[in-house]
């Protein structure tokens, strides 16, 4: 890579974080996580790498095809495109379920895959704060229901974790390609989990744990579901399957309250797919994808065609190539 190619890397990655700041400075200044404009500015936040790939885009590249830079076009083969989309939804909802009994097992999620009791602990109290006796509807059959609606909340979701995929996925990590495909998951996972900065110091995610502990965990969790999405994205050759993979990701990621023991604590830089043991299955997923040649045999996404009606150049050779 030239500096001509670092220029615009160097340019994205200090807005996204700068813009980061920006948005976190009243919680800073304020009450922190119990800011009552906690949501909206971690909302907005999610928008930022979207409009730092997009103030590059638009300023400093200005490349002819500016949609298929971003990964936001073309949306073909269609196929290819709803088959990797669906991947990406039902991947990440089974990664963040799956961590939990990998850390049940490992004896850090004190789990109650039985009777619920945590989730029925909050029901219960909800019933009394509404003056009725108990919830008319069986504890496993309200679980079941809400793991049953993730797909659907990944399209609610979509939206801000495009504002997200738009900058990691969609623009970044094809720029980062020519240092080689692991180099460039690993740089993207790692400024991923740092741009995380501003949010996770003040306890978010990891509200047990020192600043430190708390960002070098959400470094290591962003690199591993990193290259999941990653994967996505270049398999695809499209943002939208990555995005909606994140969106599923958010949307389960509360669903270790589900099945955990009432009274007792989650220390999520251990359990769930925050922790060490909720990385387990991601690592192996990822190793199994490199041992298949799945990144190696990807074509790279960001280079459009040159004229209009020719084929994109495939990355290793300069040859037009066809699917």
């Amino acid at each position: 890579m030239t500096g001509r190619d670092l220029r615009p890397i160097g340019v994205f990655t200090a807005l996204a974080f700068a813009l980061a700041w920006l948005l976190a400075l009243p919680l800073w200044f304020g009450d922190g996580l119990a800011s009552p404009w906690f949501t909206p500015v971690a909302t907005a936040t999610m928008m930022t790498p979207a409009i730092a790939a997009l103030i590059v885009v638009f300023f400093v590249e200005r490349p002819q095809q500016k949609a298929w830079t971003l990964g936001l076009w073309p949306l073909r083969p269609v196929r290819r495109l709803l088959v990797y989309s669906a991947l990406g939804i039902f991947v990440s909802i089974a990664l963040v379920l799956v961590a939990l009994p990998v850390g049940a097992l490992l004896g850090v999620y004190p789990a109650d895959f039985t009777n619920f009791s945590a989730f029925q602990q909050a029901l219960d109290e909800q019933a009394g704060t509404a003056g009725a006796a108990e919830i008319p509807i069986p504890v496993g059959a309200l679980i079941a229901l809400q793991i049953a609606l993730l797909p659907l909340a990944a399209f609610i979701n979509l939206i801000p974790a495009l504002g997200e995929e738009l900058g990691w996925r969609g623009w970044l990590l094809p720029k980062l390609m020519p240092l080689g495909t692991l180099p460039a998951l690993l740089a993207s996972g790692v400024i991923w989990g740092l741009w995380h900065a501003p949010l996770v110091l003040l306890g978010y995610n990891y509200p047990d744990a020192p600043g430190w502990l708390g960002l070098t965990a959400m470094v290591g969790m962003c690199i591993l579901i990193g290259a999941v999405f990653g994967w996505l994205r270049l398999r695809s050759g499209s943002v939208w399957p990555a995005a909606l993979a994140h969106a599923a990701f958010n949307a389960a990621g509360g669903t270790y309250l589900l099945f955990a023991a009432a009274g007792e604590h989650v220390d999520t830089t251990q359990a769930t797919i925050l922790g060490w043991s909720g990385w387990i299955v991601p690592l192996a997923l990822v190793v199994v994808l490199i041992a298949t040649g799945q990144f190696a045999s990807a074509k790279h996404p960001s280079t459009p065609p040159s004229k209009k009606g020719s084929l994109p150049a495939h990355p290793a050779t300069g040859q037009a190539t066809r699917e």
